[in-house]
Order: C-alpha cells, then sequence, then structure tokens
C-alpha cells in the first residue's frame, strides 16, 4: 500500500467551493496515524506507531477473548470544515487488530467558501491476519462538509469487518440537518482486484433526501456493515436473523466472498442497537471494545 504523510494528504480543487477559509488564515487540525502490527508466537504486537498533529493512539488493556485493541482518539475536539485526517493500518501476517474509535465523532458547520474535512483511512491486511474497523457514530451538523474515504486490501485468506455509521443531526436535541455536504467512498481490493466500491454523495437538504423512500425512508441514521473474508456468506443468515429483530429498515446481501449490510433508523440509537447486534453476530463471543460501552 502507498503511504503519505499527512501534509502529502491534501484538498482536491475543483470539489468544493474555493478556498477563502485559507485566505482568511483560519487554523485548521492535521492528524496522521501510521500503526503496524505483527503476530509474535500467538499474541499481536505493536511493530511501530507514528502520531501527528491531533490524532493520537492508545493501546487498551486486553480483554478476555478480544483482539489487541487500538483506541483512536482526536484530540481536537470535533472535526471542522479543512481539517485532515489521515490514519494508516497494517497487520501483518496472521495479526488480529481491532481499530475502535474513543467516541461519537461531530462534524461542525462550515463556513460559506470553506474546504471540506478529509478524512483518509488506509487498511492493509496480509495473509491470514484480520482487521475490525470499529469507529463510533459520525455526527453530521447542519452545513457540514465532509468528504471521508475508506480504503481496505485484503488477500484471499484475510478477514475484514467494518461499521460506519451516520446521524444527521441529533433528534433528541431537536436538530435537523437541512444543509450538507457529503462524499463517503469505501473500496475493498482483495489481491489487488477491486470488489466493492461503496459511494455515497448527498448535496443539499439532507432531511428532504432522506426522506424518500428510495434514499432513507425517512430514517435520520444510516449504517453500513461490510465483512469480507472465506466464511463470510456462511454468516449471512445470522446477520439476518438479528436485524429482523431491530427496529430498523435494512437490507443485506452476500456474495463473492463477502457480506454488506445497510441500516436505517429513525435515529441514533436505533441504529446503534442494530448495530451491536449485528456486529455480535459476526464477531461471535469477543466483546465490543471497552470504549464502545462508555
Amino acid at each position: 500500500m502507498s503511504r503519505t504523510s499527512a501534509a502529502a494528504f491534501r484538498y482536491e480543487p475543483g470539489l468544493s467551493p474555493a478556498p477563502s477559509s485559507l485566505r482568511a488564515g483560519l487554523q485548521r487540525a492535521r492528524g496522521l496515524l501510521d500503526v503496524k502490527f505483527r503476530r509474535r508466537g500467538e499474541a499481536t504486537i505493536l511493530e511501530s506507531l507514528r502520531q501527528e498533529g491531533c490524532l493520537k493512539a492508545r493501546l487498551t488493556r486486553p480483554e478476555p477473548g478480544s483482539w489487541t485493541c487500538l483506541v483512536a482518539l482526536n484530540c481536537s475536539g470535533g472535526v471542522a470544515a479543512g481539517d485532515l485526517l489521515h490514519v494508516v493500518l497494517e497487520a501483518g501476517e496472521g495479526a488480529r487488530v481491532t481499530l475502535a474509535g474513543q467516541a461519537a465523532e461531530r462534524f461542525y458547520r462550515a463556513m460559506p467558501g470553506s474546504l471540506p474535512a478529509q478524512l483518509r483511512t488506509e487498511l492493509q491486511i496480509a495473509p491470514g491476519a484480520a482487521i475490525e474497523w470499529l469507529p463510533q457514530e459520525t455526527i453530521l451538523f447542519n452545513h457540514a462538509n465532509l468528504e471521508r474515504e475508506l480504503d481496505v486490501r485484503v488477500t484471499a485468506d484475510a478477514w475484514f469487518l467494518a461499521v460506519e455509521t451516520l446521524i444527521f443531526g441529533r433528534t433528541a436535541m431537536g436538530e435537523e440537518v437541512r444543509q450538507v455536504r457529503l462524499r463517503d467512498r469505501i473500496r475493498l481490493r482483495r489481491d489487488g482486484q477491486l470488489i466493492l466500491q461503496d459511494a455515497v454523495r448527498l448535496d443539499g437538504d439532507a432531511a428532504a433526501l432522506l426522506d424518500r423512500p428510495a434514499v432513507g425512508g425517512g430514517a435520520r441514521a444510516v449504517a453500513t456493515i461490510v465483512h469480507a473474508s472465506p466464511e463470510a456468506e456462511a454468516v449471512l443468515d445470522g446477520l439476518r436473523a438479528v436485524l429482523s429483530e431491530t427496529q430498523t429498515q435494512w437490507g443485506a446481501s452476500g456474495w463473492n466472498g463477502m457480506l454488506v449490510a445497510r441500516i436505517c433508523a429513525v435515529s441514533g440509537r436505533y441504529a446503534r442497537s442494530a448495530v451491536i447486534a449485528g456486529l455480535a453476530a459476526l464477531r461471535g463471543a469477543r466483546p465490543l471494545p471497552r470504549v464502545w460501552m462508555c
């Protein structure tokens, strides 16, 4: 996998309005995490860790039956327009790693003419290795401007699980997202071949768009679960069974050694409950990272 520094992760001209925020000299957050794990005997250990700017990483105390867990922290207190955050994680042969987010991430209102916030996550999984990408919810405020990419490279016998949850305003606070700009893309490659590209693009009144039956059916929270492994299709029925017990609209399909599920809920609370149920069906008896229980 190609690696780039935080300084090299730049805004792409032509995707957003003119960068007046740069001319105004507004301070923007920059963050980089570059982490490698490897297998030593029966244990997965940290091989290297590089952290820059507002992104930090902490290894948690192992729970019985769990994998090595790394928690990513954004110490800037949320994401504003123009922020650049980049995470690179590599699991060496046979390693087992869970990467979790400390808490729900907030994406704040962007000023007119601001650059988008840009987040890029790169995961590379070696033969016989496994990575779980388990960030907590992404909360979008009115007038948020976000471009996000998850780029994953696996081998034929690797194991991968990811969840991404978007919340369009906090319903308990009476918030509605009436203006948002979102570009969200997941790419999954197996042995160099692209097997999944899932892209979401929203511009304008998110609430009105999500009210459309073919888009969200009135949802205010949308979650996506992606799983790739030699056994992925065999666990599809179990995933469907647990999702059918949740108070959400959902769909799940399995093909070509992977499965994808989409969950739509009227609030973040129902989406979170469905995601936790779905993860339990795919992860077995292993406990969720402790930060998910806070």
